[in-house]
């Protein structure tokens, strides 16, 4: 009798045994869904470029630009010197230095319908991508197929140019019925959409923006034409700033109601005013990548030079300006 009970015992404790394990077999994650064949063309594109690294990819499809991306994060320097250079019209061009913590960056062409292609860099870690490790694993890969949401700056098949710049304080007063966008997804909505500077200022403001995932921002854009403009949050109210000169100029103190005492008084400003001034804000883009060397700071991350006419992007990292990639958009200034 004792033994019949051992052994219902042993059968009982043998039988939860299974159900546990099956239990947390239950317990697993969901595999990931299957990649589309417009997404698995996307991760298929990857390219690495450099060691910073630099990579590129194509997006293929659509994408919705007002879904969520990313995790937000606080950068411990930043800064970031850009400048648009008109005095050519037939070559206008836009230099710009991404001045932020060390982070692997990303190189996105895409040509979503109903949108206008582009071009663009993309600070992947606000992706949640952070060595060049993560390029390598699927997880890494599936979270690149959200960088259209996140231009850092860039340039659209029309010439229009976007790129932005910390300053000290920045807040926009909420506008009811206008969907919230971040500080950095602004730039999207107009790369999307806009093909001149009044077409980008008119986007921008159909959104709200939100600036609670990064440091306060202001953006300078410009167009093919040779038009520029700074757009800048004042007291809650966006102010636009334009310049009649053949050149303009931002880093990162608030433009709009500065002096120019105040504005010479920055080395970076007084460095780009000077060179610009004296070509009559002509470069060609070999010049205009020197200037971005003669403004770089510590923690340059990329120097970018966008031809708003030719289409082409002259691109270093980490400040090895003596190793230039370039590259190409399409363009399509006729229509």
């Amino acid at each position: 009798m004792n033994r019949t009970r051992i052994a219902i015992a042993a059968l009982a404790l043998l039988t939860s045994g299974v159900v546990g394990c099956a239990a947390q077999e239950t317990a697993r994650p969901p595999a990931a869904p299957a990649l589309s064949s417009d997404e698995t063309r996307t991760v298929e594109s990857l390219r690495k470029v450099d060691d910073h690294p630099l990579w590129t990819m194509t997006f293929h499809g659509d994408y919705d630009p007002m879904d969520v991306a990313g995790p937000t994060l606080t950068p411990t320097t930043f800064g970031c010197s850009l400048f648009a250079a008109r005095g050519n019209p037939a070559d206008p061009l836009f230099g710009r230095n991404f001045d932020f913590d060390h982070q692997p960056a990303l190189l996105l062409f895409t040509d979503a319908p109903d949108s206008h292609a582009s071009v663009s860099m993309v600070d992947v870690s606000y992706l949640g991508l952070t060595s060049g490790e993560d390029f390598e694993t699927e997880e890494g890969r599936r979270l690149l197929l959200d960088a259209p949401l996140l231009p850092f700056d860039g340039m659209n098949d029309k010439g229009l140019v976007v790129g932005m710049a910390t300053v000290p304080n920045a807040e926009a007063t909420p506008v009811a019925g206008r969907p919230v966008v971040g500080s950095v997804r602004i730039q999207r909505m107009m790369l999307d959409r806009a093909a001149t500077v009044d077409e980008a200022i008119k986007v921008f403001g159909e959104y709200a923006v939100d600036f609670s995932d990064s440091p306060p921002l202001h953006y300078m854009i410009a167009d093919a034409s040779g038009d520029s403009a700074i757009l800048e949050f004042v007291d809650g109210e966006l102010q636009v700033s334009r310049d009649s000169s053949p050149w303009q100029a931002m880093v990162n103190y608030r433009w709009f109601g500065s002096t120019p005492e105040q504005q010479q008084a920055d080395y970076r400003y007084r460095a780009l005013s000077e060179t610009l001034n004296g070509t009559g804000g002509k470069l060609d883009t070999t010049a205009a990548m020197r200037l971005l060397a003669d403004v770089q700071q510590g923690h340059t991350q990329w120097s970018i030079v966008y031809g708003q006419r030719s289409g082409e992007v002259t691109l270093t990292t980490g400040k090895r300006f003596e190793k230039v990639h370039e590259f190409r958009l399409p363009m399509d200034l006729a229509s």
